[in-house]
């Protein structure tokens, strides 16, 4: 039951410069609300960053609150949030 109640506070986040990590990916994130994971998804091969990660929240104020922030920019991209499935 937890890891669905979880599963609800994730946050898929596209369009990430190829500079931010999971550090600075939190970080961002951590303005809205407790963050309790956060992480970029690597190329195994190339280990660049494929442009995309996953935040997870640790209440629904902060997901809520970054889901209804109107523009996300980090690092000069504009980002891509919705609810991950």
């Amino acid at each position: 039951m937890a890891s669905v109640a979880r599963s609800l506070r994730k946050v898929f986040v596209g369009g990430l410069p190829w500079t931010v990590g999971t550090n600075e990916l939190r970080q961002y994130f951590s303005e809205f609300g407790h963050v309790v994971n956060a992480f970029v998804i690597f190329d195994r091969n190339t280990g660049l960053s494929r442009g995309y990660g996953f935040v997870t929240f640790g209440n629904p104020a902060g997901f809520n609150s970054a889901l209804n922030q109107q523009k996300h920019i980090l690092e000069g991209n504009v980002l891509q949030i919705q609810p991950a499935n």
